[in-house]
């Protein structure tokens, strides 16, 4: 069986834009690397899971490719990133991802992201003076804006609603109780919201941000409250010794949960300026010591989510430029995809299919690796729960069909 190297774009596949033509940014990009595998591999797209009635989510995703139904296996968006960050769950402790955020006097959102501000441990600090009665309130750094935050403490239940709307322009939401359990912890919640916006107002930082006309992080935004769950780990399930490459502490979460060995890389932030050379170098350094090696890249995604299609495009041919490190490795599968598409005009997750190649194969007539090309490839499409059991078949030599 050859070795798998699997990489994941996260947001890969984007709208048609107007300014390029009607082209998405990939199709649009210089990719010769990306064409060269896709010509010379299978090609096709896959369909995102996703829950009715809303849009791909990026845990969802990755669960699926990764061959694991997010309705059983899901823990909650909050202990992926409490994981991703490092932290030690227990078994009764309530995880929660969030996000500083700019809200007016009447809090109304004003930036969901405060100005994807990255200097945030200042504030955090702050934040971990708050004492409440009976309860342990952890908050720690994942990278940018983002945080996790977690409760310890006796019955308290993640059965809370979150007090983002994703949207701006809008007052921020309470959070409430989906069951009477769940009361508790809805008020500690509130409590400690109504504290720490108190602290973030007239903080020092903030107040210099403001000086320098920068948006103050002012707010924290919760949501993906969730309890450690047990499931079978990827080598159990699988029999595959699997390692991952992330600098987002989503993606780290996921590894880790699903007991994969970090490989860590200078520089991998998550962020545009992420170390992309190093992560591909790394992985085929690694490669002889693992069968599976799962390689995480954010940045297209959070260019997408800003509306910024010309710094997508621009990314992914930066991008390009660095995967070529991985093309003709001996007995090694390399498969390219994304978790799910993400729209620049919309500025959100959207339902399209996403691209994929698996490399080696017998060589597609198509021109370019991209949405509308990979549309005709040999491997039509694909479920996303059925990606996995496609890539290690195609790894062991068995048809594709």
């Amino acid at each position: 069986m050859k070795k798998i190297i699997f990489v994941v774009i996260d947001g890969l596949g984007d709208d048609q834009i107007p300014e390029f033509d009607f082209q998405t940014p990939l199709e649009f990009a210089k990719t010769p690397n990306l064409d060269f595998l896709a010509k010379n591999g299978f090609c096709g797209l896959v369909l995102p899971w996703q829950e009715k009635g809303k849009l791909p989510t990026s845990e969802d995703t990755h669960l699926a490719l990764f061959g694991y139904d997010p309705k059983k296996s899901n823990p909650g968006r909050g202990v992926l990133e409490v994981l991703g960050i490092g932290e030690k769950i227990k078994k009764d402790d309530i995880c929660f991802r969030g996000n500083f955020a700019t809200v007016d006097k009447n809090l109304v959102i004003i930036d969901r992201r405060a100005g994807r501000i990255e200097n945030t441990l200042p504030l955090i600090q702050s934040l971990e003076k708050i004492k409440l009665k009976k309860v342990k309130i952890i908050i720690k750094r994942a990278f940018g804006h983002r945080i996790g935050i977690i409760l310890r403490g006796k019955n308290l239940s993640p059965k809370v609603t979150s007090n983002d709307p994703k949207k701006v322009g809008v007052k921020v939401l309470e959070v409430k109780a989906l069951n009477k359990k769940a009361q508790k912890t809805a008020k500690i919640l509130n409590q400690f919201l109504e504290i720490a916006h108190a602290i973030l107002e007239i903080h020092p930082l903030n107040k210099k941000r403001k000086l320098k006309a920068l948006l103050p992080a002012n707010y924290l935004l919760i949501r993906g409250a969730g309890k450690l769950k047990k499931i079978q780990s990827f080598k159990e399930r699988y029999n595959l010794k699997a390692a991952f490459i992330a600098g987002g502490t989503l993606y780290k979460g996921i590894g880790r949960y699903l007991k994969m060995k970090e490989i860590k890389v200078k520089g991998a932030t998550g962020l545009v300026n992420t170390n992309l050379k190093g992560k591909f170098l790394a992985a085929k350094k690694n490669i002889p010591k693992f069968d599976f090696i799962f390689v995480h890249i954010k940045a297209a995604d959070n260019l997408a989510e800003d509306g910024n299609f010309k710094g997508k495009k621009e990314f992914l041919e930066r991008l390009d430029k660095e995967i070529g490190i991985l093309k003709r490795l001996n007995n090694v599968q390399i498969v390219i995809t994304g978790d799910h598409c993400t729209s620049s005009l919309n500025k959100a997750h959207s339902q399209s299919k996403v691209p994929i190649l698996i490399y080696p194969g017998k060589g597609e007539k198509i021109n370019k690796f991209c949405e509308k090309e990979c549309k005709k490839g040999a491997l039509g499409t694909i479920a996303q729960l059925d990606v996995l059991k496609k890539v290690i078949a195609l790894a062991k030599g068995q048809n594709i069909s």
